[in-house]
């Protein structure tokens, strides 16, 4: 393993999860990252129970929880009704030595990876470098980056593509995306506004559905975050006027002053997976190789459960395993990404914004029986805590 050499192009919590699994183990690792630094951005704010199972074994979960905030309890509300069901997490005690959800930014996860990768001196981090093309033969894949105005030619055993929904990887080596764009696109505004403090019962954790106007309001430690989505026919400058959010945010709940917002964000919505998690010796992971919209929190989370699964094989090839176990790979984390990840986002947002008055109370109606029951309960806490989509992809040869 020690003339072993991995590329990595991506420094988002996917990439930097990899190079971690893999530096720990003593394999050389240059990272790739267009940008200039880690990004600061908000983005993904929930990790589920397995995910932290995963990150303990490397301290991370020990790290970031004290600065996330604990969410034991999720609840399905009704805009006009309140609380429709309320889940109790505690409900996966036996199941995961993490029962909560924690609600913390994400680029606490990346700050403390990068910490414990300055200690690694087979690690490296380049920012400022963007991949333009990627060749690779029998024995080896070769990387053409630019940075900085400079061309940069690497070399290494295999590639990681964990470089976004845009991935530069993905298009170099000319791996379909499939799927679909949805019309509308999701507005995401961060304030200091205490919600709990006006709406009654209210969790870290609340998915609000609505004929008119759904939303999901999420805590992180220091602001609320409200998801709302927009029509097709409004203009992207409409949506991010001060007019336009505030009555987003009054209509939600009328307030005599106006909202104070912190950051703003709109951005377009997918569902699609990659034809190929591997192509040779390039392999894809995170959003990379699939794509889809936030509701349940299933993004970053299902790429740092592909980043363990991946690591975890390219460690046995390095130690002499037949390549073929990286098939397995995307077997296991192709399927999970189609009938997990994209299937259940998918159904929480039909739901959500569901208009037949019938439908909708029969979905609630489900809901509240099944928050009722301790045992359907759990097993509906399993599926949206992806311990059985991790189960699902275990089984998978």
């Amino acid at each position: 393993m020690k003339n072993s050499h991995i590329l990595i192009a991506g420094a988002g919590p996917v990439g930097m999860v990899s190079a971690l699994v893999l530096g720990s183990a003593g394999v050389p690792v240059t990272l790739l990252e267009s940008a200039s630094a880690l990004s600061m951005d908000l983005r993904a704010s929930t990790f589920h129970p397995p995910t932290l199972d995963m990150l303990a074994k490397y301290g991370l979960a020990q790290t970031i929880v004290p600065q996330g905030l604990v969410a034991r309890y999720t609840q399905q509300r009704d805009r006009a009704e309140g609380v429709i069901a309320e889940f109790d997490m505690d409900l996966l005690r036996g199941d995961t030595d993490h029962p909560f959800r924690l609600q913390c930014e994400q680029w606490k996860l990346t700050e403390a990876i990068k910490a414990q990768l300055a200690l690694l001196p087979h690690v490296k981090i380049l920012f400022d470098t963007k991949v333009e093309a990627v060749m690779q033969g029998a024995s080896q894949v070769q990387v053409a980056a630019n940075r900085l105005g400079e061309m940069l030619h690497l070399s290494a055993d295999y590639l990681i593509g964990a470089d976004g929904a845009w991935s530069a990887v993905r298009r170099a080596v000319d791996i379909e995306f499939e799927g679909y764009t949805y019309p509308e696109r999701f507005l995401v505004i961060s304030t200091d506004f205490e919600f709990a403090d006006h709406l009654p019962q209210l969790s870290y954790v609340n998915y609000c559905s609505d004929p008119k106007e759904w939303c999901v309001l999420l805590r992180v430690p220091t602001l609320w975050r409200v998801l709302f989505p927009t029509r097709a026919e409004e203009s992207d400058e409409e949506v991010m006027t001060d007019g336009a959010v505030q009555a987003r945010l009054q209509n939600l709940l009328p307030q005599p002053t106006p909202y104070r917002t912190m950051h703003r964000t709109l951005y377009k919505v997918h569902q699609r997976v990659a034809k190929q998690f591997r192509k040779g010796r390039v392999l894809l992971a995170g959003d990379a190789a699939h794509i889809n919209n936030p509701l349940g929190g299933m993004g970053m989370n299902g790429g740092v459960h592909d980043a363990f699964n991946l690591c975890e094989k390219l460690l046995a090839v390095m130690g002499g395993q037949d390549p073929a176990l990286l098939d397995r790979y995307e077997r296991q984390r192709r399927t999970i990404a189609i009938e997990y990840i994209n299937a259940s986002t998918a159904r929480n947002k039909r739901e959500i914004e569901e208009r037949d008055p019938v439908e909708r109370r029969k979905t609630q109606d489900a809901l509240r029986a099944t928050a009722a029951d301790p045992a359907a309960a759990r097993a509906y806490l399993r599926k949206t805590s992806m311990l059985d989509a991790l189960a699902r992809a275990e089984a998978i040869a």
